[in-house]
């Protein structure tokens, strides 16, 4: 478990991301951070490996404690990975080459200058072959779609073994049949797996269809926090201030997309 305690982040020039934010999150279960651009779902994401230092609040980890430290943070980010928007492969390299760097924490730096273990193969292999991706494992990432470089960012992730996944707008320039596929995934690792599974996205629709729960964010406050079903359209006009909430609430037609993709991932 994941628990934050009246976090805050302002940053230089005086923008406040996030006001006193306390939140804990479960292994098992994927959480959804929803909200409108700036609200502070990407801040709170990266406050929860630290890659953002917060600027007041604790961020306390089971077994590790607060995290205070050098030592107790690298055990963090060591159990926990990370899945980018903008995928961060290394595009002349193979879908494996790439997975391979979800090992790199275990080792020295001079150590990784020599092909890593067997072992580590046969990990970046499985954690291929768990996204559907083993037949292209050699297949340079730049030749791939982008629905493939993203689950190739998941397969880097669960190469770590990880007990804690976070993922910053994973599907944001997919499609809306890649959308449901890697939401999909993300659920079904979080619950097979037992991870504590952390998902930011602006899709309504997805949120509602994979979650199982959903944090609603609004100028760096929670404004919701239960379950799908409760995200009616009193909490959505909290999240997005009577706002549209998605592209798809405004558009029947991407609306019915949208929905037939998501049915289909789920099957």
């Amino acid at each position: 478990m994941i628990q934050v305690h009246d976090l805050g982040k302002r940053y230089q020039g005086g923008a406040v991301a996030l006001r006193g934010v306390s939140l804990a999150f479960e292994p098992g279960r994927l959480t959804v951070l929803l909200g409108p651009s700036g609200a502070g779902k990407s801040t709170l994401l990266r406050c929860l490996n630290l890659l953002t230092q917060p600027s007041s609040g604790t961020v306390v980890v089971d077994g590790l404690g607060v995290l205070d430290s050098a030592d107790a943070l690298r055990a963090h980010r060591r159990q926990t990975g990370m899945v980018h928007q903008h995928h961060q492969l290394i595009g002349r390299q193979s879908a494996l080459r790439n997975t391979l760097v979800g090992r790199l924490a275990f080792y020295s730096a001079l150590r990784t200058l020599w092909p890593l273990p067997r072992e580590d193969q046969r990990i970046a292999l499985a954690a291929l072959d768990r996204v559907g991706l083993l037949p292209k494992a050699l297949t340079r990432v730049d030749r791939l779609s982008g629905g493939e470089r993203q689950r190739v960012g998941v397969a880097r992730a669960l190469a770590q073994r990880p007990q804690v996944l976070l993922a910053d707008e994973p599907v944001a320039s997919l499609d809306p049949a890649s959308t449901a596929r890697i939401a999909g995934l993300m659920a079904e690792i979080s619950h097979r797996d037992g991870l504590t599974a952390i998902l930011s996205l602006h899709q309504v629709e997805v949120a509602r269809a994979f979650a199982d729960r959903i944090v609603g964010l609004a100028d760096g406050r929670v404004v919701f926090d239960g379950a799908p079903a409760d995200l009616d359209q009193r909490a959505l006009a909290r999240i997005y201030d009577h706002q549209p909430a998605d592209r798809a609430a405004r558009d029947p037609n991407a609306d019915r997309t949208l929905a037939a993709s998501l049915e289909g991932g789920m099957q």
